[in-house]
């Protein structure tokens, strides 16, 4: 294990300084500054730099104090850390910094300095069309026709207004086209938006059931197009507070299966046709107060969610599925932090449609150590926790060979942790093929190395052992939770 994490820094630091030259590495803790400590202050003015294309009300919709008010000094010093870290949250900016000025012993103006992303992000799709990277290297042979490719073009603040735009164009092992657009402020306050997503996608291989606690994966002999899938989707967003956030969504969904797939599993969809068609309604509820949302070192996240599959129209499917999920991030000093969630997802009925199905290994649900494994039910209960170590946090000045602002400050941090998973899945229909791991207590633990690089990429390298005696390195491009 030790050499394995010794490689991967040196690979780390090696392809780092080969790509960028001679770099100036930068401390980015801030020296202590000691002006006098005033009892209480008032803000006059609030000032905003570096927003060149997004409008002012948008960062101002993050702010939670107002000019020509008198606030007791700590609690101000609180209310510009939250408010800074709301800002940053928007995903619209590299940098976030808030200063107050001082124009007088109890008075100050505020300078609110941003340092704007690069917002039309044209890319090319190339990504691996399975669960995660090590169910592609492992069970399915490092197979590169499983993988996807095409372009897709994010905008992610369209006329500065922190509206949504993307296109997505695929071929490889999935063709899909992917259009979505979303406001999130329609009115003059603030608090309500609209999005509308549609997606098509067709494929030649599908998973059709899964043995063993792996998926089966189903191509007829014609190699013809074995599944279709259309979705469209209106979604209200109220957001009343800060940090409280209310979702609606109605939606309609048609998939189209060959009748071959009907001959390999006649349960597919639960009836006889090879079409699914249904509309949905879903509520959700998201309570976000973390520093980071892509990689949380403090706060907390609850989402609970409730979706009704089948509505008015409900002879094809009548279900019920309901999630929550709660993580907390406790600081324990400037290196430690502790990372604790819970997941949980039931379904009403005692059996689904094959598309609809969930369990341990579908993202976000997984236990680790148990990567190369699906394990199928109607309800599961995850609790995942990770022990972090900073260990480095440094920022790097490449102006001298990238001249573009946006880039031109490499952001590096990196987290040693030590992580320990657990829960159960409950399949009611006890099936035999799957005893193996559903219906058991599953635990996993093990340690890793995480990095945090430019605009919030995530990459982690874990070695896991699970209770099955079970142990492989693994490797993922998100935070676990």
């Amino acid at each position: 294990m030790i050499s394995i994490l010794k490689n991967i820094l040196l690979f780390t630091f090696f392809a780092l300084f080969l790509g960028i030259g001679e770099i100036k590495a930068q401390d980015t803790t801030l020296e202590p500054v000691n002006p006098p400590i005033p009892e209480r202050v008032k803000v006059n003015n609030i000032f905003i730099v570096g927003n060149e294309k997004t409008q002012k009300s948008i960062i101002l919709r993050e702010i939670d104090f107002v000019t020509d008010f008198y606030y007791e000094w700590n609690t101000f010093l609180g209310i510009i850390k939250a408010d800074q870290q709301k800002i940053y949250n928007l995903r619209l900016f590299t940098e976030v910094e808030i200063t107050p000025l001082f124009t007088s012993a109890d008075e100050v103006e505020i300078l609110i300095s941003v340092k704007e992303r690069w917002y039309v992000l044209p890319s090319v799709i190339f990504q691996l069309a399975d669960r995660n990277f090590s169910e592609w290297w492992t069970n399915q042979g490092r197979d590169w026709s499983r993988v996807n490719y095409g372009v897709k073009i994010n905008h992610s603040n369209v006329g500065g207004r922190n509206e949504k735009l993307r296109f997505s164009g695929q071929l490889g092992f999935t063709k899909g086209l992917d259009i979505l657009y979303s406001k999130p402020y329609i009115d003059k306050k603030q608090k309500h938006g609209l999005a509308v997503q549609v997606t098509y996608a067709d494929q030649k291989t599908i998973p059709i059931k899964s043995a063993d606690n792996r998926q089966v994966f189903y191509t007829n002999e014609t190699e013809d197009v074995l599944r279709k899938n259309f979705n469209a989707a209106l979604r209200y967003t109220h957001r009343r507070t800060f940090y409280n956030f209310h979702f609606l969504t109605l939606g309609y969904n048609r998939t189209w299966i060959s009748p071959d797939v009907l001959l390999e599993n006649p349960a597919y969809f639960q009836h006889d046709s090879n079409d699914l068609r249904y509309l949905y309604l879903q509520y959700s509820f998201r309570h976000d107060k973390r520093d980071n949302i892509a990689y949380a070192t403090q706060g907390e996240l609850l989402q609970l969610t409730a979706t009704k599959y089948g509505i008015f129209y409900t002879e094809e499917i009548d279900e019920v599925e309901v999630n929550i999920v709660a993580n907390k991030y406790f600081p324990i000093n400037d290196k430690f932090h502790f990372a604790t969630g819970l997941t949980g997802v039931w379904f009403l009925s005692p059996a689904q449609p094959y598309p609809l199905v969930r369990g341990i290994g579908y993202s976000p649900n997984f236990i680790r150590g148990y990567e190369l494994n699906v394990i199928e039910g109607q309800q599961l209960y995850v609790h995942k926790n990770s022990l972090r170590y900073k260990l480095l946090d440094l920022s790097f000045d490449i102006s001298r060979f990238m001249p573009v602002d946006q880039f031109n400050t490499v952001p590096f941090r990196m987290y040693i942790s030590g992580n320990f998973d657990h829960g159960t899945v409950t399949d009611r229909n006890f099936l035999p093929e799957n005893a193996r791991l559903t219906n058991k207590y599953l635990f996993g633990y093990g340690a890793g190395l995480d990095i945090v690089g430019i605009y919030d990429v995530v990459l982690r390298f874990e070695y896991s052992l699970n209770n099955q005696n079970e142990g492989n390195f693994f490797f993922n491009f998100r935070a676990p939770f």
